[in-house]
């Protein structure tokens, strides 16, 4: 008897192996976005969807991890920029960072429909880059000001009418890096992420390489103690319990930081990388895998990019 059973777990095994592999073949490990629009950030939507958004007119995509396809949700406007980008699983209600414009944008998950436009700061004074959702309200990070804006939300994720904004400044171990004569400029707090009992943000400093855990309420920031590693070029971050993720695009790889328990320090994991990254800008986690951007800050300026220009999203497996 106990010969048939061993027996009977090894085609068990045997079995589900092809299986397993299977399962994971069929997701395609780079997904060709559209032609000709610069994409920034990428949010996880429902089921197998994602969403990515793009600089030059500020269109966003609706994709799909399984297949790899995606259609238009929002069309093009010359006078919008979509950088990066949160998806509250709750309402199906998509917020947009308006980079130069100073603005939020608020957009129906489902069909595009744009809910609202919310003036956050002075238009080109200031860099709207990033956004999280967290319970009660959004998070956007501003990369030319020391300030976090806040959004709140109803008990149901809802966003009221009008909306409610509240400008927090930057305090504590936040430096922020001077903006040099134009037309260059320096990017200061860029990814965003909250830690999952919402009682930090996390914040990434692309100037300075620097991580901060900040109150969401006041603002004050405490600089996260990496030891001999850094978050040199930090754009986008992704959290998966204390296990921080930061895109760092001019490096094409993705630092793995393992924090600990009050998010005050971490520990250097490992490096991810792919020979498909050319400068990822954010990340989006979806199962075993993260999904980054192809942003290619390095060959194309996003703002007047070549309609024939080709841009992706890739897949990098994670053990974490």
């Amino acid at each position: 008897m106990k010969h048939r059973i061993l027996f009977f777990i090894l085609i068990v095994v045997l079995i589900s192996l092809p299986m397993a592999a299977a399962a994971r073949d069929v997701y395609p490990e780079v997904i060709p976005l559209e032609n000709g629009f610069a994409p920034e950030g990428i949010a996880e939507g429902t089921g197998n969807n994602f969403y990515y958004g793009t600089l030059n007119g500020g269109a966003i995509f609706r994709g799909n991890y399984r297949t790899g396809e995606y259609e238009p949700l929002v069309g093009p406007d010359p006078n919008r920029i979509a950088v990066g980008m949160s998806f509250d699983q709750r309402t199906g209600l998509l917020y947009v960072a308006g980079g130069f414009g100073g603005t939020a944008y608020v957009f129906d998950g489902g069909d595009g429909a744009e809910v609202a436009t919310i003036q956050l700061a002075e238009p080109f004074a200031s860099w709207i880059n990033d956004a999280f959702v967290i319970g009660d309200a959004v998070y956007f990070t501003d990369s030319f000001l020391a300030n976090i804006y806040r959004l709140s939300l109803d008990a149901k994720g809802w966003l009221p009418d009008p909306p409610q904004m509240e400008v927090i400044p930057l305090s504590g171990d936040f430096e922020l890096v001077p903006q040099p004569p134009p037309p260059d400029f320096v990017i200061n707090a860029n990814g965003i992420v909250a830690t999952p009992d919402g009682r930090w943000l996390l914040i990434v400093s692309s100037a300075l390489g620097t991580i901060y855990r900040v109150d969401p309420q006041t603002g004050y920031a405490k600089a996260i103690d990496l030891g001999v590693a850094d978050a040199a070029f930090g754009d986008g971050l992704v959290l998966r319990g204390h296990t921080l993720y930061v895109v760092q695009n001019f490096l094409n790889q993705i630092r793995v930081i393992e924090l600990d328990a009050d998010f005050a320090s971490g520990t250097y994991v490992e490096d991810l990388t792919s020979d498909y990254f050319r400068v990822p800008a954010t990340a989006a986690i979806f199962g075993n895998a993260l999904y980054a951007v192809n942003a290619r800050f390095d060959e194309i300026d996003p703002f007047n990019v070549p309609p024939d220009a080709d841009f992706e999203a890739v897949r990098v497996e994670i053990n974490r």
